[in-house]
């Protein structure tokens, strides 16, 4: 069955040109919507000097390419973990995900700066492992007659976010000058240090946990009507339960290993997306991509001209944003079990 878009994709889309256009062109270095473009053709944009393009080419364009990538990588694992556990109060940042990844890269960090060796090249792995990790205990956990466990869920991730930020704490404690000023960037979220070798590095695990999430939309949808229908149609649950898992792991990992902490991103998106095109996932999935995007973009901004010349953790803006919604999510969830 074929699926047109509806008008909300359209806007969406709309608003991603726009948001384009704000994210390239205007900034602490120079505002002119012009400079979205000069980077394309430097020849027939003779007002802007070569100094303005370089801001352009290597500072704010690949800091858009990651914003992309991480909104989109942040509200489809979020969708795919809430199918995987079928409660849209589930997230990777909710549950421990996120932060079991944070744990990983703090202790390469931390150990790098003291052993010399370059553990900026490792960390999305090393964070791919700790969310992986992380998720499997997670999942095993709250596992109960086959089916997941909401409340064990929630409550186990609230444990492994606290051991998480203590262990992130006790190597804090230990971590030298330099360590110590990467730990607090990894802990409150930024896109200050895109740049294009570190986006040459992650990518592929960012583009092979959105195009793995994708192609497991059809079978994930049935996931959400129930195990033993989906067995009933033809879908290995164990093996697609495995296979969500580990994407979702891939993408967590490689996002914090790229911008550290940045939370309620995919709990609030793919929850808008559900209340404006229902919880399909071929129509919801396309949407919730789109507004990830959308999300990332103007929490970007906004971290960077709020208290220009300096700039907020974009962590702290999705958190100002998220945390009344998922509030808001208990105490409705609340009122009508």
């Amino acid at each position: 069955m074929c699926y047109l878009p509806s008008r909300w994709h359209l806007l969406c889309a709309l608003a991603i040109m726009l948001l384009t256009t704000l994210s390239i062109g205007f900034g602490p270095a120079g505002w002119d919507w012009r400079l979205a473009f000069a980077w394309l053709a430097p020849e027939h944009f003779g007002q802007f000097d070569a100094l303005q393009i370089q801001v352009v080419t290597q500072i704010r364009l690949p800091r858009f390419i990651l914003a992309v990538l991480v909104g989109a990588v942040l509200a489809q694992t979020g969708a795919a973990t809430q199918a995987l556990c079928r409660n849209p109060l589930a997230d990777p940042s909710i549950i421990g995900i996120s932060a079991g990844a944070a744990v990983v890269a703090v202790t390469f960090i931390a150990f790098g700066a003291q052993f010399n060796f370059q553990a900026q090249h490792y960390l999305p792995y090393a964070s791919f492992m700790g969310a992986l990790t992380v998720t499997y205990l997670l999942y095993r956990i709250a596992r109960q007659h086959r089916q997941i466990n909401i409340t064990t869920l929630i409550l186990v991730g609230v444990a492994v976010n606290a051991l998480s930020f203590a262990l992130i704490g006790l190597l804090s404690f230990y971590a030298d000058d330099s360590a110590l000023r990467l730990i607090n960037y990894w802990t409150m979220g930024s896109l200050a240090g895109a740049n294009w070798r570190s986006l040459m590095e992650s990518t592929p695990l960012l583009i092979l946990s959105l195009v793995g999430l994708w192609s497991l939309r059809e079978p994930m949808n049935l996931l959400l009507v129930g195990e033993s229908q989906a067995q009933y149609l033809g879908v290995n649950t164990q093996q697609l339960k495995i296979k969500i898992i580990i994407f979702v792991a891939l993408g967590v990992g490689a996002v914090v290993a790229l911008t550290g902490l940045i939370g309620f991103v995919g709990l609030v998106v793919p929850h808008i997306a559900r209340l404006m095109v229902g919880p399909h996932l071929r129509i919801m999935m396309p949407l919730c991509i789109m507004l990830g995007i959308i999300v990332l973009l103007l929490s970007d901004w906004l971290a960077r001209v709020l208290v220009m010349p300096a700039e907020l953790p974009i962590g702290i803006i999705t958190a100002l944003l998220g945390a009344p919604l998922f509030i808001y999510l208990i105490l409705k969830s609340k009122k009508e079990s």
